[in-house]
């Protein structure tokens, strides 16, 4: 048999070797803008209440490390672009100077100003994933299409406490209640939450505003706290201002709940089953202290990104959107279960952890409590609920 070579012109043979190496070369940067707005936290009873000044912003950076780990087989490139504004200055002008194109931002402000930046003209092709505010609200009446949201609204974190309750047959609550607005948010989503669990709040006080309980808790709380009978008190003290110093004060002995005691959160650094070990450690070492709920919601934001753009290789908003919310997505958020976005409002679905300050006690959704769809529906606003109507 005769072989036949062919004998390629010089030029040729260069321009193909190449195209080959650029081909492999190229790289696909995909940035992601983590927007800010400082806020000034209210004084608070004890000292010892300190919230990390870079609480969201060192969770969207584990998220950038994650994706890049992964990433560099693919030739996918993460960038993380901070801009934190001072809590005196507009955020919303300052969000302009961004969200110039098609843009990947990551929200941590509040809600009227998250709106805001929502509806700026320059936004609307973006896509912003909420990380910073729990408002049941932004889920419901006042969506927008372009915003998903990471952090659990207050709906899932007070459903995951009454089936708790419910499992545990605490159906007689005293709910105390504090004097902020953010107070009043999380106490609606309670006698909501209550009421959809078939759960009686039998006694209900609003806190002393002008209260000491570092001098007077052990006096002032049992009368307080007085009554015939309940199985368990819910505080309502986003702010961590008194909430701590009901615990073994109360006039009966019965389990603190809500946010003091045992808490429904997002993330926890008790959390550890389900390889959340893991993620634990790598962020106590780039971070040098424990993950936030908040921190988590902004490192699942960018994951959710990372995942969108591994799958589809492409790092177009509408594309990225279009396949969040697809049945082929799925985020392993380290807490049991495959974590999937509500294409009627853009909430994560996810299971949310009963936690007190050393041990998780328990995952809701709770076992018993079913769904057609899928149990983590059972928590916050379910499709027939919601009024959002404007998601696809």
């Amino acid at each position: 048999m005769k072989t036949v070579f062919k004998i390629l012109p010089l030029a040729l043979c260069l321009s193909a070797v190449l195209s080959t190496n650029n081909l492999h070369a190229q790289t696909l940067d995909i940035r992601i803008v983590y927007l800010e707005q400082q806020r000034v936290r209210p004084p608070v009873l004890s000292n010892l209440v300190v919230h990390p000044e870079d609480e969201g912003e060192q969770g969207a950076h584990q998220g950038i490390t994650d994706n890049n780990t992964t990433g560099k087989f693919l030739k996918h490139n993460y960038l993380l672009e901070t801009l934190v504004v001072p809590n005196d200055q507009d955020v919303v002008e300052a969000a302009k100077s961004v969200l110039n194109g098609s843009r990947l931002v990551v929200a941590n402000v509040t809600a009227e100003k998250l709106l805001q930046i929502a509806d700026l003209p320059q936004a609307k092709d973006d896509l912003i994933f909420n990380a910073g505010i729990a408002d049941n609200v932004l889920r419901n009446d006042n969506c927008r299409q372009n915003i998903l949201h990471t952090l659990p609204s207050r709906a899932m974190l007070t459903d995951a406490m009454m089936q708790f309750f419910s499992k545990r047959r605490w159906t007689s609550l005293y709910l105390l209640e504090g004097n902020r607005d953010v107070d009043k948010l999380y106490a609606d989503s309670i006698r909501k939450s209550a009421k959809r669990y078939r759960i009686s709040i039998d006694h209900q006080k609003q806190w002393i505003e002008d209260a000491d309980m570092r001098r007077n808790a052990a006096a002032e709380i049992p009368l307080f706290t007085k009554a015939r009978n309940y199985d368990a008190i819910v505080v309502a003290d986003e702010d961590d201002d008194f909430g701590q110093y009901v615990l073994y004060n109360a006039w009966l002995p019965r389990p603190v709940t809500g946010t003091a005691g045992l808490q429904a959160v997002a993330w926890d650094r008790v959390v550890e089953q389900w390889g959340a070990a893991q993620l634990q450690s790598r962020f106590l070492q780039t971070a040098d202290r424990s993950m936030t709920s908040i921190d988590y919601a902004a490192w699942a934001a960018v994951r959710s990104i990372g995942e969108a753009v591994t799958r589809t290789k492409n790092i177009k908003p509408d594309v990225i959107r279009e396949y969040i919310f697809s049945d082929k997505f799925a985020l392993g958020g380290f807490k049991g279960a495959k974590m999937t976005y509500r294409n009627w409002n853009g909430q994560l679905r996810q299971p949310i952890p009963l936690v007190h300050p050393r041990s998780v006690v328990a995952l809701a959704p709770i076992e018993g409590f079913l769904h057609h769809r899928t149990e983590l529906d059972t928590l916050g606003l379910d499709q027939p609920e919601s009024n959002c109507r404007d998601m696809n």
